[in-house]
């Protein structure tokens, strides 16, 4: 009689070899460590009928998102897959929770304060670092728009560590425009002394250029046609010189090429020091302004070739090489963050929006980002890695232990 999907002895004797979950003392430091970082967390809800402890919800969501969860349903089916191991790290009398559970409490938690108990972590792996670049960029969440509601799509500051490739921060502004009175809030939350904050051309203000030097860095600005004249004015004084081959000019050059992903670029750097270049449109009021740069980028593609020229402002002095990477730096924040956010977490599609929901939703898929680029054993892509955590509880808690290395 055929058995059809009934086990024998010897194929249940072999399932037997699975590895098995991972125990509470192994995990315990680590949990601990982890649940350290989020104790200054309020539980905004109310005395009566809560079912779950507080800090189980927050860190159960933390794990899921890790391993690529995009929504509170993803999170709930999570928690069920791995409810055995869970109940080893965090107190869950009554199972895990429901999709529900986690949307009521995080569009309910304050969102600064979620943010400052993941600064707190941020700086035990910074802090004994020395300059590096901080690219600063905004990211649109374009499913966030509510058209019932009236309520515009959520526009989020992020403030990027590129040696580190983690969120040094971030800040909700409203529309695009006021980028220009987030990126000092954002600021003020840093310790950016010493490094090199680059911008595109939506943060390149004077006043923003001040407020940069007054934390003790030097800045990068992208210079385009928002400031007309002055741009104007550096694209003639370029364009003269680059035809004279910048003869008997002080400056300094440099020329890179770089191939990868079906495309090879070749990058020249040419920065001068801004006294070079004479008596510019209101360049007296840029605090801190050495030197004025031209970038000149050829791509060729499988299927074309494109060509760019650009122009940034710096308080960094007249060193092409240097600027260059600095230049090179800012797009890791596009190429390491945001594109990441939106192929692997969905980020443009979430259509999370109600209360705090979105804005703490933003900031746990950073968090996630941050913490997988941690973990460096595994040479895998973050997709990859954030795959494996789901399934596996042993390689989560190689994460987690990544995330608290100093």
């Amino acid at each position: 009689m055929s058995q059809g999907f009934a086990l024998n002895e010897e194929t249940a004797k072999a399932g037997q070899t699975q590895p098995p979950l991972c125990a509470a003392t192994d995990a315990a430091a680590i949990q601990q460590q982890w649940e350290s970082h989020f104790a200054e967390l309020k539980d905004p809800r109310g005395s009566q009928g809560i079912a779950h402890p507080f800090l189980s919800i927050v860190m159960i969501a933390i794990l899921a998102v890790i391993g690529g969860a995009t929504g509170w349903e993803d999170i709930e089916t999570y928690a069920e897959s791995h409810q055995a191991w869970l109940s080893t790290l965090f107190s869950i009398p009554n199972g895990v929770p429901h999709a529900d559970t986690y949307r009521r409490l995080f569009e309910q938690m304050a969102p600064d304060a979620l943010e400052r108990c993941f600064l707190g972590w941020v700086k035990q792996i910074v802090e004994a670092s020395g300059a590096q670049v901080i690219p600063i960029d905004g990211k649109t969440i374009k499913g966030s728009y509510d058209r019932n509601r009236k309520q515009s799509a959520l526009h989020v500051v992020s403030a990027w560590a590129s040696e580190h490739r983690l969120l040094l921060g971030q800040v909700k502004v409203t529309s695009k425009s006021n980028e220009i009175t987030a990126i000092p809030a954002l600021l003020k939350l840093l310790d950016i002394s010493g490094c090199i904050i680059t911008l595109d051309a939506m943060g390149t203000q004077k006043e923003i250029a001040r407020e940069i030097l007054g934390h003790g860095a030097d800045y990068v600005l992208c210079l385009k046609a928002n400031h007309p004249t002055l741009w104007a004015e550096v694209m003639t004084w370029f364009k003269q010189a680059e035809s004279a081959n910048f003869t008997d000019l002080e400056h300094s050059d440099d020329a890179r090429v770089e191939s990868g992903h079906h495309r090879r670029e070749h990058r020249q750097v040419w920065a001068v020091p801004a006294v070079v270049m004479g008596d510019l449109h209101q360049i007296e009021q840029w605090a801190g302004l050495k030197t004025i740069v031209m970038v000149k980028r050829v791509r060729h593609l499988w299927n074309k070739v494109t060509r760019e020229t650009m122009f940034y402002i710096t308080s960094l002095p007249c060193d092409a090489a240097l600027i260059g990477r600095a230049i090179r730096t800012h797009w890791g924040i596009e190429n390491q963050l945001h594109w990441v956010l939106d192929v692997t977490w969905g980020e443009d599609k979430s259509r999370i929006r109600r209360g705090h929901g979105g804005e703490n939703m933003a900031l746990l898929r950073r968090l996630a980002i941050s913490v997988l680029n941690q973990e460096t054993s595994k040479k895998r892509s973050l997709k990859q890695k954030a795959k494996r955590a789901s399934m596996s509880p042993d390689y989560m808690l190689t994460v987690l232990a990544a995330g608290l290395a100093t």
